[in-house]
């Protein structure tokens, strides 16, 4: 029953707001294949659940960054960090440009480790 309501909220959703089309960096493809096969299906549905509408709007878990070099939207899943940026013209897409960890005030992406 309750994937039924997920499909059908999906389709109002896809109805209501600009579908954005999720594209991955090579960068942050390899960031992914560090991770554990359970952690990168966490990392991933959860992209898709949280950046294919509005990932420009802030929440709880997602959020607009200070000046980086990594990007200037940071989506969180628990105790990692997906880096994203967007754009809504020509065509709606989300471009993840990095994956962490976060441990206190340091992100370990890929082998290097990241103070933001």
């Amino acid at each position: 029953f309750m994937n039924n309501c997920q499909n059908y909220n999906r389709k109002l959703m896809r109805n209501i707001f600009m579908e954005y089309r999720i594209e991955y960096s090579p960068n942050s493809e390899n960031h992914l294949r560090k991770l554990t096969t359970n952690q990168q299906v966490i990392i991933l549905d959860t992209i898709d659940k949280q950046l294919s509408f509005q990932p420009d709007i802030k929440t709880r878990n997602r959020k607009p960054m200070r000046t980086n070099p990594l990007a200037p939207w940071e989506l969180r899943i628990g105790k990692f960090r997906v880096y994203y940026d967007f754009e809504k013209i020509p065509k709606p897409i989300v471009c993840i440009r990095a994956i962490g960890i976060k441990e206190r005030n340091i992100v370990q992406i890929g082998n290097k480790e990241i103070k933001l």
